[in-house]
């Protein structure tokens, strides 16, 4: 895509994701990550792809919010719309976005339904992440609650690989693209258990920093970058660097939760973070590697979501 083409798109588009609730990645994660996978889907799961995603309640919303020389582009359009995509679960979690508040806890009523856009009534917000535990000072702690992510992506792909109608797999689509790019960000897999915290952090919510976002998870949310603009976004996808092949082919979702959860230990609850609530004050060095590894991590996501749509979009 030429620069000519990207600077048509940019400030509309701004103002368009503006209104985004976000949630990790903040938006320019999960269009990155959609972005890499974009460029490396197969013809017909590309061509697959857009289909489903044309059928996204918020389609038109997103296609009117291009410029009228962009939206002449339909390679523009469809790339466009496909990042984009990837934030649809964090929209729904806006007010006003005619979804109802069902909370964060994973027991509520129809908590696993997967009933597609109509579903009003539940935001799933606990699809979202993983609480593994990661118990220190001796706590013990059982199994993550479910349904989450890890649950979740595995009923998504089963649906859209299946001969289940065309709407119930545009919502599944959007649902696997958003959870493959959060359980890559290493606080969507875990909730750290200490003497402080004997009920869990939340993924980090509950450990306070000194400086804006203010907590710790919201810091990794936006380890990346803070764009949202896709345009800039689809640069920036450009120049991470190539996932590693055999890392890009492991499809396997527990394995990719249990990385993230490894790297919360060794990465990121790691000083200047201590083992209390804070707050803390973090330090140029912990900064410069969140943001490394944050871009290894999309690149990842994004590598790993083609390779699942590759054989999944039939």
């Amino acid at each position: 895509m030429g620069k000519k083409a990207l600077a048509l798109i940019t400030a509309p588009l701004c103002l368009f994701a503006a209104t985004a609730v976000l949630s990790a990645w903040d938006s320019e994660g999960h269009m990155a990550a959609a972005d890499v996978a974009y460029r490396n889907l197969k013809p017909e799961a590309k061509q697959r792809a857009i289909a489903l995603i044309k059928l996204n309640p918020n389609y038109e919303k997103w296609v009117s919010g291009l410029p009228q020389k962009a939206r002449n582009n339909q390679a523009l359009v469809d790339e466009m719309t496909f990042m984009l995509a990837a934030t649809w679960p964090d929209e729904i979690k806006a007010n006003g976005s005619g979804y109802e508040n069902d909370g964060e806890s994973p027991s509520v009523p129809n908590a696993s339904a997967n009933e597609g856009y109509d579903q009003v009534k539940v935001m799933h917000k606990y699809w979202h992440y993983v609480d593994r535990p990661y118990a220190i000072d001796g706590l013990q702690h059982g199994d993550a609650p479910s349904p989450n992510a890890e649950t979740q992506m595995a009923v998504f792909r089963q649906v859209i690989g299946s001969d289940q109608p065309d709407a119930l797999k545009s919502y599944d689509l959007v649902w696997l693209m958003h959870l493959v790019g959060d359980v890559h960000q290493p606080l969507h897999c875990v909730t750290r258990f200490t003497q402080t915290e004997p009920n869990g952090d939340r993924g980090g919510n509950d450990v306070k920093l000194t400086t804006p976002p203010g907590e710790l998870h919201g810091f990794w949310d936006n380890a990346l970058g803070t764009s949202k603009a896709p345009s800039k976004v689809m640069k920036l996808a450009k120049r991470l660097a190539r996932a590693d092949t055999q890392l890009a082919g492991d499809t396997n979702a527990d394995d990719w939760i249990t990385e993230s959860f490894g790297e919360a230990k060794t990465d990121v609850y790691v000083k200047p973070v201590g083992p209390g609530t804070g707050p803390y004050t973090l330090t140029r060095k912990y900064k410069k590697h969140a943001q490394a590894l944050a871009k290894q991590r999309v690149a990842l996501a994004g590598a790993r979501l083609a390779n699942v749509l590759n054989v999944e979009l039939k």
